[in-house]
């Protein structure tokens, strides 16, 4: 929750370690008078609900959390502006985090926060910084398709061979962030030339990821582009191993549009600059606990040192990424028009 600035001697890091400080040592009577925080969340509940109750168990500091995607949260978050009741948006893509700071709405994070990750999954202005790694892949059922089928570029998912058995799921933040380094990489043209092939070529239509790797595991269609921890994410809510799953993930040739690596990360709105509580959420994004619980329950990228992938994916370092910087993706009003204006939304 918001309060009155605090004076500029006090740094943010330090105000974020008290608090944790103090959430450890359970004396009430020095913690923070309210507690909570208004959290805008752009990743579904089941994805951060149980990082956010652990934080809180952590902690003590409440969370109000408002979902929906993050294109929507993003533009909430624009419509509201300096008004918002908001104290930290989350997001499951840079391009969702990029807008929101290309307004001014982002306070900076404190350095030492920053520099628990990796310079190229942060924003070069301090303002967001991922969480999370996640990585574009294409999921397959091998009794589908087979090893010499499978494409060497995204691009080639447009092909006559291909008509009617590709999914996408096109209102989805991380379909549309791949969208988004499509234009920023190779280019406008290009981007919307693959866009409207996809629709020529009778891609099906899902409204999410899972939706997705369930139809592809179920052999309801062949192959989707998705983000490759759902495949882990439906493989842990079955009780199986993913290598048990009607459904492979394969990944392009190295620097391929399709092989895009971004984050999920976070910001805190500048309203909430001086507030210890939204500080010490993002301490606890960045932390052990969070980190190993998005590695083994998600099955997503650990972006901190001393967590280990989970097992069974291929190394981050293996993955190899279009030379696409994440601050780059932060044009995401002008995607979703690309996307509806093809009529795939």
């Amino acid at each position: 929750m918001r309060r009155p600035r605090l004076p500029v001697a006090v740094t943010l890091g330090a105000i974020a370690a008290l608090v944790l400080a103090l959430a450890g040592c359970g004396d009430g009577s020095n913690e923070p008078a309210d507690k909570k925080l208004t959290v805008y969340s752009g990743r579904g509940e089941s994805l951060i609900g149980p990082v956010l109750e652990k934080f809180t168990k952590a902690t003590g500091i409440e969370i109000e959390a408002r979902y929906g995607d993050t294109a929507q949260m993003a533009a909430q978050l624009a419509e509201e502006g300096d008004r918002t009741t908001a104290d930290v948006f989350i997001a499951q893509d840079a391009g969702g985090l990029g807008a929101v700071a290309k307004r001014g709405l982002f306070a900076k994070l404190p350095d030492d926060l920053l520099a628990k990750v990796p310079e190229k999954f942060r924003a070069r202005s301090g303002e967001w910084v991922g969480v999370t790694g996640r990585a574009r892949t294409l999921v397959y059922n091998p009794d589908l398709v087979s090893a010499a089928e499978l494409p060497k570029s995204v691009f080639d998912v447009v092909g006559p061979q291909w008509r009617g058995k590709i999914a996408i799921a096109p209102t989805n933040g991380s379909f549309q962030s791949f969208v988004t380094s499509l234009r920023v990489g190779p280019g406008e043209d290009k981007a919307a030339e693959f866009l409207t092939a996809l629709k020529a070529n009778g891609v099906q239509i899902r409204a999410n990821n899972i939706e997705i790797v369930q139809d592809v595991a179920a052999g309801k269609i062949p192959a989707g582009l998705v983000n490759h921890y759902y495949l882990h994410e439906i493989a842990k809510e079955r009780g199986v191993p993913p290598e048990s799953l009607k459904a492979k993930l394969h990944f392009f040739q190295p620097g391929d549009p399709g092989n895009l690596v971004n984050v999920s990360g976070v910001g805190v709105l500048t309203g909430s600059a001086d507030d210890p509580d939204a500080l010490a959420l993002v301490e606890y994004l960045l932390g052990t606990e969070a980190q190993t619980h998005f590695t083994n329950e998600v099955g997503e990228y650990p972006l901190v040192d001393g967590v280990s992938a989970a097992p069974g994916l291929p190394a981050f370092t293996e993955i190899k990424p279009p030379a696409i910087d994440l601050n780059d993706l932060d044009s995401l009003e002008q995607t979703v028009a690309m996307i509806k204006d093809v009529g795939l939304a």
